[in-house]
């Protein structure tokens, strides 16, 4: 099987190299933005929409016009690239997959891509790399590079630069080394529970740093805007959030790493993390209820990380050969795995779980993590139905194709 993997380093420019790579960032994100305005405009008198090889052209008329002189100054493959990005994002948009695309910020996910190996080289023997326009240039290579290089992405992240080298290559078809089944429940006051008895504590990232940051965000507010004072202080939150970041996906990748090399098969619920986490503060003809609460817990929530762990062990089972089998996450704590009784009172408090009706006691996550582990060993074995539709959306679904619309009786009338 073909395995694409990316490996990322920090990069080591001088203050040239450093002066460069900020413009050429600043450029793909004026050419992106430039292209999007150009989008909207031309939807707005009723154009189609402009593809990628139409608006290349565009792209050659802003290097060579008078009033963009300077984007001749940058490569032209990244320039390129910020276009099929913009593609890309209005693809989505019509799939139904992604919002509509946004105008780039300065000083946000800063980045260009080099999209062909022959545009760089790698020197692992001297830890080393060379980019167009840009030269040589060290890197820490930390560990070795697998695979033939297909792109390379320079990245600006807590004030340091970073570069991600995409990978291919062929593997054997991996077989998982262990043999056994995990439910895995998550949570606030516990990361992680496992079926078997056995959890993970969370880490709480961004708690540990939240009294650091906010003395920074303070102290920020307090400066004049775009001064150099406000530019250092606003450096010094960047590099807090980049901490936070990199403590989270640190732990993560641990823990990911652990699970996926001794079990063959996980079962975790699939839980909506963008729509637990909105706000309640609602509208100003219907505000909302228990704001203060809400926002705690759509914090607390977010400082998990729990949409990361899924995407970690998603690929990381894949690359073991082992099985990832994502369950609806209704009532799995509220369900008895001793008796099958479900009810809300099951649930006394947060942590603890006493079943009514056979007494079952034992704690609320690992009750969860083992209907988590009983529902996966359905879906696998008797490819059990595992939908989100809920019985009121189902309903309305039936009437719906009860009832015909408009269109679809037009759509008769015409056949």
């Amino acid at each position: 099987m073909q395995r694409l993997q990316a490996f990322k380093f920090e990069l080591r420019p001088n203050g040239e190299q450093d002066r460069l790579m900020r413009r050429f960032a600043g450029a793909c994100r004026f050419v992106f933005n430039k292209a999007l305005a150009l989008q909207k405009a031309n939807y707005e008198a009723g154009g189609k929409f402009i593809g990628y090889v139409a608006m290349a052209k565009h792209l050659t008329a802003w290097r060579n016009g008078p009033e963009t002189p300077w984007l001749k100054d940058s490569p032209v493959h990244p320039l390129q690239h910020a276009l099929k990005d913009m593609e890309r994002a209005y693809k989505n948009f019509f799939a139904k997959r992604a919002a509509f695309p946004k105008f780039r910020k300065k000083g946000q996910r800063d980045s260009f891509r080099y999209p062909d190996p022959k545009q760089f080289k790698l020197d692992a023997a001297n830890a080393r790399i060379f980019l167009p326009k840009l030269g040589w240039m060290r890197l820490r290579l930390s560990r070795a590079v697998l695979g033939e290089p297909c792109n390379a992405t320079v990245s600006l992240s807590g004030g340091k630069w970073f570069v991600s080298i995409q990978t291919e290559r062929e593997v054997h078809q991996p077989v998982p080394q262990a043999s056994s089944a995990i439910g895995i429940d998550v949570g606030i006051a516990r990361f992680a529970t496992f079926s078997d008895g056995q959890y993970l504590e969370p880490l709480h990232s961004f708690k540990r740093h939240e009294t650091r940051l906010r003395r920074a965000q303070r102290a920020m507010s307090r400066k004049v805007k775009f001064s150099n004072n406000w530019r250092k202080a606003k450096a010094r939150i960047q590099r807090i959030h980049a901490r936070i970041g990199n403590a989270r996906r640190d732990y993560l990748h641990k823990a990911t790493t652990a699970i996926s090399q001794n079990h063959a098969m996980v079962c975790i619920e699939d839980l909506q993390v963008r729509n637990m986490s909105k706000s309640a503060a609602g509208t100003a003809k219907k505000p909302g209820k228990n704001v203060r609460a809400k926002s705690g817990l759509n914090k607390s929530i977010l400082d998990q990380g729990w949409f990361e762990f899924r995407r970690q062990l998603d690929y990381k089972l894949a690359w073991s050969g082992a099985m990832l089998i994502a369950v609806p996450p209704q009532n799995t704590s509220r369900t008895c795995p001793a008796c099958g009784c479900v009810s809300v009172d099951n649930r006394l408090s947060q942590a603890v779980f006493r079943c009514v009706a056979c007494g079952h006691e034992d704690n609320a996550d690992h009750v969860g993590a083992i209907n988590i582990l009983a529902r996966g060993h359905r879906v696998a074995a008797c490819g059990e139905d595992i939908s989100r539709e809920r019985p009121a959306r189902a309903k309305r679904a039936a009437s719906a194709k009860q009832e015909p619309t408009e269109a679809t009786m037009q759509g008769e009338t015409h056949a």
